[in-house]
């Protein structure tokens, strides 16, 4: 079966300057790892972790940096050149999230830099469900998108549609912030944490319920 062309996809030349912005951001030592810092405050030592979308490969290697199992899968032909020249020991597989050979069993899946927004129309849901089901039984989503006003190519993502289709696919919400810094909810960006719908209650270091 044919998978319809997503909305980055569709965009086409109209995407090059995100490759080039990170390139340049790379090449001048600046600062590109602020998504990967909070997904390795969610995780312990070791963890096994997917990069859906994982682009031009910032976050996946720095992950892998800091001592994590990562599986980067990225369906932009282009991104998965500049992924491997720019990071050359980060391995990454040049696939759609749906159609993608993986394993389960990820501590941790991260859709992060608007993926969500630049998926196939109609496709949320079955994204949504994919990540899921490569879930650990304790393992949980990260993703962070525009709700609005994003990017000119891709879609706008309201806060109350994606509680919806991430409660549809078997994801439970666990918080909602307004940046990888985790500053209140924002109307600008929405940064999602989600687990599976029947994990356990997490508890603290003290054994006190969470929620």
């Amino acid at each position: 079966m044919t998978q319809p062309r997503t909305r980055w996809d569709l965009a086409g030349e109209a995407n090059r300057g995100y490759a080039e912005k990170f390139a340049r951001l790379v090449a001048d030592g600046e600062d590109v790892e602020g998504e990967a810092r909070l997904v390795d405050s969610l995780v312990g030592r070791g963890a096994r972790i997917l990069d859906v979308g994982s682009g031009m490969g910032r976050v996946a290697a720095a992950l892998v940096a800091r001592g994590h199992d990562v599986v980067a899968v990225e369906p932009d032909a282009a991104l998965v050149a500049q992924s491997r020249a720019t990071y050359p020991d980060l391995a990454v597989q040049h696939a759609d999230i749906l159609t993608a050979s993986l394993d389960g069993g990820f501590d941790l899946a991260v859709a992060v830099g608007n993926v969500m927004v630049f998926l196939a129309e109609d496709t949320e849901r079955a994204v949504l469900a994919r990540l899921r089901s490569l879930l650990a039984p304790t393992g949980r989503v990260l993703v962070g998108f525009h709700p609005v006003d994003g990017p000119a190519t891709a879609r706008d993502y309201p806060h109350e549609e994606f509680t919806a289709d991430a409660v549809a696919s078997g994801l439970r919400v666990d918080a909602c912030f307004g940046s990888y810094e985790l500053h209140p909810p924002s109307p600008a960006y929405a940064v999602w944490l989600l687990s599976r719908d029947d994990a356990p209650a997490t508890t603290t270091s003290y054994g006190h319920p969470l929620r």
